[in-house]
């Protein structure tokens, strides 16, 4: 039996998401994708008020996509920037968002600059604010990276951004499905997120929120027929709520199933899965500092679900490949998928263990006396 603690990844859907996919397919051959979505279309509709209340928005400030990254990038698509402007992120940022934000800045003339870590190696608030001014028109910030187990003061960077009037764009990727994130208790302008990692949806799903103080702000440029209407020869009228992010073209079968999970965390309780998660992760960090050749590598004040870790003299990848044969599931985290942060710690790569709720403590276990054969 595998031993799974790559939830960071792509994680173990349950029972209830894997049969609503499955099931929309079958009946998508047997009577055609547009009958079924019809068939579906009270249960489709009814999935903005469940991340909304997952999320703590409202439903009109939900927009389902196919990725956390097309979420983020959406959105940073909209946020007006021009020459002079300035757009801040923290040393944790992951690939996938710094080289837009790079690249989007030198196109239009703005700056984009790191925010210093802290002692604890998450985002310095005091630094940030001595950052901010009225130039700054976006904050990105990742809420949980994806090289380390830490967790970064949302609210507090939210509160610093706002008063200069920015912007602020979590990446929640890694942190929705595991830690409690609502965009009014964090203050947070845009939320992006995936399905298939500790929320336990599928892949190819993702998850927007556009605030309505923010969307008053925002400038959307990538639409269809869904997200606006041909009203006129020579104009179009925008949607006025979060779908104005959407697009038509979607997977019925996955929205159910991303639908699906966010129900089944909701019923077990996110403050339950923090508490478990967060057990087993602790349980994990605390064997694999017990062993000789093996470091943890998580900062932070506030740790989340991912376990990072080296081993003397052995590559990150070898020791995938050995847990691999041992039947423990992980994966490696590279330098360049979060350049700056590694760089400051001296990190050319980590080994990246997730374990989920439903991974049992001496399944934990287990995996720490693996590890230490990898060691030896």
């Amino acid at each position: 039996m595998t031993i799974f603690l790559d939830s960071a990844g792509s994680s173990l859907p349950p029972r209830e998401v894997l049969d609503e996919v499955v099931g929309h397919l079958r009946r998508e051959a047997e009577v055609g994708g547009y009958v079924a979505a019809r068939e579906r279309a009270d249960d489709l509709e009814a999935g903005y008020g469940v991340f909304a209340e997952l999320l703590g928005a409202r439903p009109d400030e939900v927009a389902f996509t196919d990725s956390a990254t097309r979420s983020w990038l959406t959105a940073f698509d909209a946020v007006p920037l021009a020459a002079g402007d300035r757009v801040l992120f923290s040393e944790a940022e992951y690939a996938g968002t710094a080289i837009p934000i790079l690249r989007r800045a030198r196109e239009v003339g703005a700056t984009a600059e790191a925010v210093p870590s802290d002692a604890f190696g998450q985002i310095d608030v005091d630094a940030l604010k001595g950052m901010l001014d009225e130039r700054v028109k976006l904050v990105s910030l990742v809420h949980v990276p994806t090289n380390s187990g830490l967790v970064n003061p949302a609210r507090e960077v939210a509160e610093a951004a706002h008063a200069v009037g920015a912007l602020v764009l979590l990446d929640a990727c890694q942190s929705i499905g595991q830690l409690p994130v609502r965009a009014d208790e964090l203050g947070v302008d845009l939320i992006a997120g995936t399905g298939r990692k500790w929320l336990r949806g599928p892949r190819g799903t993702g998850v927007l929120v556009v605030r309505r103080e923010a969307a008053a702000r925002m400038r959307p440029r990538l639409v269809d027929l869904h997200s606006a209407e041909w009203v006129s020869p020579d104009e179009i009228r925008l949607r006025d709520d979060a779908r104005v992010y959407e697009i038509w073209e979607s997977s019925v079968a996955d929205r159910l199933g991303l639908i699906a999970a966010a129900r089944y965390a909701l019923a077990k309780g996110i403050d339950v899965i923090e508490r478990e998660v967060g057990e087993r992760a602790q349980r994990l960090r605390d064997g694999l500092s017990a062993l000789p050749g093996v470091t943890v590598r998580d900062p932070g004040v506030r740790k989340a679900g991912l376990v990072t870790f080296t081993v003397d003299g052995v590559a990150a990848a070898d020791v995938r490949d050995r847990l691999a044969r041992d039947g423990v599931t992980v994966t490696v985290s590279v330098a360049s998928s979060t350049l700056l942060d590694m760089t400051r710690r001296g990190l050319d790569e980590v080994v990246r263990a997730s374990p989920h709720y439903f991974v049992e403590p001496a399944q934990v276990d287990q995996a720490v006396a693996a590890v230490s054969r990898c060691a030896r």
